[in-house]
C-alpha cells in the first residue's frame, strides 16, 4: 500500500504559501498508486468516507483551512515523444511533471508551439483542466488526448480535445467530471509546420526592444519568461497563483452599455462578437492595485495578482478578492469570476 502521513503540512505544497495541514496525506508516483490508495481507504475504517483533495503544484486554489480528510500529492513522472509524422510530433507528459520544464523540455527536442505558455505555475496535469492560457494561446490549440483515472470503477480512461469541452479557463473536469476523473498524462500534437505567436504586445515590445525581427521558438519563450518576471512575483518568495481573476466576456448589447458610459474601457472582441475585458484595467481604475487585507495584498506591478505578504490566510485573501468583485461590480456592473478552486 502507499505510504500514508498524517497532521502532514501543506505550506510547500500550495504556492499562496498558506500554513495549513491535512489530517493525512499520500503520495501518488504511479498510476499503480492510484488504485492502492483508494483500496487503502476503502478498507480502513479510519479513512472510509473521509473528504478527498487532489494537489499538483497548488498554483491555482486557495486552502481556507485545515483539511479534515486526505491530500493525494501529485508526483507522477515522465515525458517522452510518442511518435513523429512527416507533419508534426505528438509528446506525452506525466500528470506530476512541472509544466514549464515540461515547455523547455520541448523545445530542446525541436517540438515547437508552447513557448508561450512558459513559466505558468503548475504542472502538465492541471494544465487541461484549466485550459491555461497566455500571450495569445490557449493549451487547448495544441492538446492531443490525455489518460485519466475513472475514480468510480478504476479504469483508465482516454478524452480527446471534444470530450475536454475546453473553454476559456474552463473544461468538463470543471465541471461535470470535476470529483470522478483523475489526470495521469496529457499528450500534445505540435506541428512541424510552425508559425511563431509575436503579436500580443507585450512579447512583440520585449523582442523588439532585444533587437529580434524574426523570432524563433526560443526567443518567444524567452521574451515570455523575461516579460512574466517583470511583471509577476516569483511564489517561491511572494505567495500568489498567478492570475486571480477571469478576464470577464460580455455580449455585444452589455458593453455597448457599458463604453457609452466608460469610453476608454479596455476590451478585445470575440469571434463571436462578445467583448473579452481587461480584469486587470477594471482592478486598477477602482484604486485596488497595491492596497491590502490584512496580509492580503493586490501586487503593485499586476493589479490581476493577489499575494500572501507572509502572515495572510486563506480566508484574508477571499475577503480581499470579495471586496474587488464588489468595488467592479458597482463601478462597471461587471462580475469578476475568480480562478482558483477554494477549499
Amino acid at each position: 500500500m502507499v505510504s500514508l502521513f498524517s497532521d502532514y503540512a501543506l505550506r510547500e505544497h500550495n504556492t499562496f504559501g498558506f500554513d495549513v495541514r491535512t489530517r493525512y496525506a499520500c503520495q501518488i508516483a504511479g498510476e499503480a498508486d492510484i488504485g492502492e490508495a483508494l483500496e487503502q481507504q476503502r478498507s480502513d475504517p479510519a479513512l472510509a468516507g473521509l473528504p478527498r483533495l487532489v494537489l499538483g503544484g497548488g498554483s491555482n486554489v486557495v486552502l481556507t483551512r485545515d483539511f479534515p480528510g486526505i491530500v493525494w500529492l501529485m508526483t507522477l513522472k515522465g515525458r517522452r515523444i510518442v511518435d513523429e509524422t512527416a507533419q508534426d510530433w505528438l509528446v506525452e507528459a506525466a500528470a506530476g511533471e512541472n509544466w514549464h520544464d515540461f515547455v523547455a523540455w520541448c523545445l530542446d527536442q525541436g517540438c515547437n508551439g508552447l513557448e508561450n505558455l512558459a513559466l505558468i505555475p503548475g504542472t502538465v496535469g492541471a494544465a487541461p483542466i484549466q485550459n491555461i492560457g497566455a500571450y495569445g494561446l490557449e493549451m487547448a490549440e495544441y492538446f492531443d488526448s490525455l489518460r485519466a483515472y475513472d475514480l468510480a470503477n478504476g479504469h483508465i480512461v482516454e478524452f480527446d480535445c471534444a470530450d475536454c469541452a475546453f473553454g476559456y479557463r474552463d473544461s468538463v473536469f470543471k465541471q461535470a467530471a470535476r470529483d470522478r476523473y483523475l489526470i495521469v498524462s496529457v499528450r500534445f500534437r505540435m506541428p512541424k509546420a510552425w508559425r511563431p505567436r509575436a503579436a500580443y504586445a507585450d512579447i512583440a515590445r520585449e523582442l523588439a526592444a532585444s533587437g529580434v525581427n524574426e523570432p524563433s521558438a526560443r526567443d518567444i519563450f524567452d521574451a515570455v519568461v523575461r516579460v512574466r518576471r517583470a511583471k509577476l512575483p516569483d511564489p517561491a518568495s511572494l505567495g500568489n497563483a498567478g492570475s486571480f481573476f477571469k478576464n470577464p466576456v460580455v455580449g455585444a448589447s452589455q458593453f455597448a452599455e457599458l463604453v457609452a458610459r466608460v469610453p476608454d474601457v479596455v476590451s478585445y472582441e470575440q469571434p463571436d462578437g462578445s467583448r473579452k475585458l481587461a480584469a486587470a484595467w477594471l482592478i486598477d481604475q477602482c484604486g485596488w492595485k497595491g492596497r491590502a487585507v490584512a496580509d492580503a495584498a493586490v501586487h503593485d506591478r499586476q493589479a490581476l495578482v493577489l499575494v500572501n505578504r507572509g502572515r495572510a490566510t486563506g480566508a484574508d485573501v477571499l475577503a480581499l478578492s470579495q471586496a474587488i468583485r464588489d468595488d467592479v461590480f458597482n463601478r462597471f456592473g461587471v462580475t469578476l469570476e475568480p480562478e482558483p478552486v477554494v477549499v
